[in-house]
């Protein structure tokens, strides 16, 4: 059993202060070296790819970075400073069409040698509509049919050069016509002649991720996914989600595909190390901001509540009106960890309903190996806090013990993404 790895770059890291931290890499976001930098960690660290989140809308800038280099963009680049990481961006199916996002993906799986991957998604927010013409976000059932038949387009074009159409016969046949063929899509959202314009790429096609949450997405995941990236708070829900999750998969008639929980690690020598930095980016937050945003995830005012007083009782989740997975999440949290009110903002900050770790090397580990071994993972999308801090931690001191347990490979086996996850090549 060898779980997979990846990393999840988010800004300065996915604690919310992290960016206000003195050592913050809040300089270097629009430095390339920064990110080629982490990419040799992942890559030091054994790990299958890194990937990039995409929003398409600048959000509250002075709340700290979030989106600032175009991903495929940054994404080429550390595709030349490494040699075997997969390199993975969002993509999303609603700004997108699928002639340009399948001539971008396959000329950088071309450029990587084979080590790309894209996750679909159909974006939320209408303040990212009014920036591609629309005024606001058509419906969700909508925008969910529109992404199915963007996914069967992609697959269609990277489908219209044959594995063998390239001759390379200087007498005067670069390639062969009758492989190289239009597709002549005709759908109700997108019309696309074809062939596409660059020959089939190392992997055949790059990697398809989803991370279906509804009802419509887990569908389009179990029907299209090669590789799935989940939300669980604990192991009874990763469990819960990856039995259904695999159950489509199969209903859909394909072989199970990897699955993968947003993780988010404290690492220490002692677990009052480990508490001490998460408590050095939690006392960061900018306190009037967290509460307010609590008090509008459960439907009360809290900014007057004591900050480092135990949680006040909230009312059950059948009584709650609002969005009730965040609240679920919320009540979740406070009865497992009991935690301040202060801490409750810190956990939040980071990771949100994700999953987190904080100990030891070994007892994250061990948690780690729970999730895998007892069916609520086939590995994890780390979620570093602070960037490059947490993620040094824990390729330095977690992968090591994982590799000495036998649980995570200790020298790359294949040179491709697809090769990394166990997937087969597919043929034209």
């Amino acid at each position: 059993m060898s779980m997979h790895l990846n990393l999840f770059i988010m800004g300065c890291g996915h604690h919310r202060a992290a960016w206000r931290h003195p050592q913050s890499a809040a300089e270097k976001m629009g430095d390339i070296r920064h990110f080629e930098a982490l990419a040799r960690t992942a890559e030091r660290g054994r790990f299958d790819a890194v990937f990039f989140a995409d929003g398409h809308a600048a959000g509250n800038v002075a709340g700290g970075p979030l989106w600032f280099l175009e991903p495929l963009t940054a994404l080429s680049a550390m595709a030349r400073a490494s040699e075997h990481i997969g390199l993975i961006s969002t993509i999303s199916s609603t700004f997108y069409t699928p002639f340009h996002a399948a001539r971008l993906l396959a000329s950088l799986d071309h450029i990587s040698d084979g080590r790309m991957g894209w996750n679909l998604v159909t974006s939320m927010f209408d303040t990212e509509a009014r920036n591609h013409g629309y005024t606001a976000m058509p419906p969700h059932a909508e925008r969910y049919a529109r992404a199915e038949e963007f996914a069967d387009t992609l697959l269609a074009l990277w489908d219209s050069w044959g594995d063998d159409a390239l001759r390379l016969d200087r007498a005067g046949s670069f390639a062969d016509p009758d492989k190289v063929r239009p597709i002549n899509h005709r759908g109700e959202h997108f019309l696309v002649d074809g062939p596409l314009t660059v020959p089939r790429s190392p992997q055949g096609r790059p990697v398809l991720f989803q991370a279906g949450a509804s009802d419509q997405g887990c569908d389009l995941a179990a029907r299209y996914a090669e590789a799935i990236y989940a939300v669980a708070y604990d192991l009874e829900s990763a469990q819960d989600y990856y039995r259904d999750i695999q159950a489509r998969v199969a209903a859909a008639g394909r072989s199970p595909v990897p699955v993968m929980p947003g993780l988010v690690t404290y690492v220490g020598s002692t677990m009052d190390e480990a508490r001490a930095r998460q408590r050095e980016l939690d006392e960061l937050l900018p306190m009037a901001d967290s509460l307010h945003q609590l008090g509008t995830f459960i439907g009360q005012d809290c900014s007057d509540w004591e900050l480092d007083a135990p949680m006040p009782q909230l009312p059950p989740l059948e009584e709650f009106t609002g969005p009730k997975g965040r609240y679920a999440t919320i009540l979740r949290i406070i009865e497992c960890e009991q935690p301040t009110l202060r801490q409750l903002l810190g956990r939040l900050a980071a990771g949100g309903g994700h999953c987190t770790m904080i100990g030891t090397p070994e007892s994250i580990a061990d948690e780690m190996q729970r999730w895998v071994e007892q069916g609520g993972a086939d590995g994890f999308n780390l979620m570093p806090p602070s960037l490059p801090s947490s993620i040094d931690d824990f390729v330095d001191q977690v992968v090591p013990v994982l590799q000495k347990r036998g649980l995570f490979r200790r020298e790359y086996t294949a040179s491709t993404l697809r090769g990394h996850l166990g997937l087969e090549r597919p043929g034209a």
